[in-house]
């Protein structure tokens, strides 16, 4: 199982004309809510003030025949860097699933809590290394200075398998022992100051240094260029860096779910440039209706924004909620909780799409 598989697209992909930034692969028509395994996905998109929305999110109801479910965000940059985004939301889970070892595990389900992480592992990689190769083989646009994001989520059964290149998030909320939210990042924000990212950039004979417009975030740098950096250690794209140690290698975690675990959130740097693990948690906890999470944490995103950066334009921001239990159940919430709840009710109709629906293992190729 070595090696990278890549063929032609199946013909199953929908594109919801109106947001053309979210895509949902399923069998049947789309509407505006459906039951997956009687949880919730709620996934939210806006457009922020610095002209296209460069964000894109993926929602794939059925994932291959073993009936898992598959998710992302992917945070564009650069001239080009919606298309990036949109090419891969239509291109990666069909090169997932075209990897050998992703079929095997899906005949066998009896393997998938054994096997299922490295074999995952293998062929993900393998399928981003193929998903690269293409953006960079095509001939529709130039990617050399333009790049996406990438954190993905396929949940089969009770395992969690996220993969995540960039600065794009994901994390969990899930009760402690005392019945208390907590908020665990299941993925590491691949950033420059980061020391085993900023030795593989130096290695390469690329540089890690702040620009000067703002002294305290790192960027990766060529060699002598000064014109092109980018504020991520891994990325599709962006080819112009790639000799200087970017990667599109994704750092892969899997995790057991359980009875504690309430919720999943994964969002572009939108949302975590501006709020915290601990804020997006508690604002998901205290919204009322589950359905409308995600926005509620987009405009809550997009107030914030404006608060920290007043003079600055507001990001694009994208975000996926997964609720992971079953049944409401009755909930105390802290003060804190209950004036983020009142603080962040949507107030205004957005492009939105909403379905019905512990041991760690951090791995990592270099």
């Amino acid at each position: 199982m070595g090696m990278c598989i890549s063929g032609p697209s199946p013909q199953i992909q929908k594109i919801n004309e109106n947001e053309k930034n979210v895509l949902i692969i399923e069998d049947n028509d789309s509407n505006t809510s459906h039951k997956v395994s009687n949880t919730l996905v709620s996934v939210f998109s806006q457009q922020g003030t610095n002209g296209v929305n460069q964000d894109s999110a993926l929602f794939y109801k059925k994932f291959g025949k073993g009936g898992g479910q598959f998710f992302g965000v992917f945070d564009g940059h650069g001239v080009n860097g919606h298309k990036v985004s949109r090419l891969v939301i239509n291109r990666l889970p069909n090169l997932l699933l075209e990897q050998e070892g992703y079929r095997m595990f899906e005949r066998e389900s009896e393997l998938v809590s054994t096997y299922m992480p490295n074999e995952w592992r293998r062929e993900c990689v393998c399928a981003f290394k193929v998903m690269d190769r293409e953006l960079k083989l095509q001939k529709d646009f130039d990617c050399s200075c333009s790049g996406t994001t990438a954190v993905t989520l396929l949940k089969q059964d009770r395992d969690l398998l996220i993969s995540n290149l960039g600065d794009s998030r994901a994390i969990m909320g899930t009760l402690s022992e005392n019945g208390e939210l907590k908020a665990v990042q299941l993925t590491v924000d691949q950033k420059p100051d980061l020391p085993k990212e900023a030795e593989r950039i130096r290695k390469c004979g690329g540089r890690t240094i702040p620009n000067e417009d703002e002294p305290n975030v790192h960027r990766v740098w060529s060699a002598s260029a000064e014109y092109m950096s980018l504020a991520m250690t891994r990325a599709f794209g962006d080819f112009y860096l790639k000799d200087y140690g970017v990667i599109a290698i994704p750092q892969i975690t899997h995790r057991r779910l359980t009875i504690e675990d309430q919720f999943l959130v994964l969002a572009t740097d939108g949302v975590w440039d501006v709020l915290s693990n601990e804020e997006v948690s508690s604002i998901i906890w205290a919204v009322k209706n589950k359905e409308e999470a995600a926005q509620t944490i987009v405009e809550a995103a997009a107030v914030a924004w404006k608060r920290h950066f007043p003079t600055s334009k507001v990001d694009d921001i994208t975000v996926v909620c997964l609720f992971l239990q079953e049944t409401e159940k009755e909930t105390t919430l802290t003060t804190e909780e209950e004036t983020l709840s009142k603080l962040y009710q949507p107030h205004q109709q957005q492009k939105k799409v909403s379905f019905f629906e512990n041991e760690d293992i951090t791995e990592e190729e270099t």
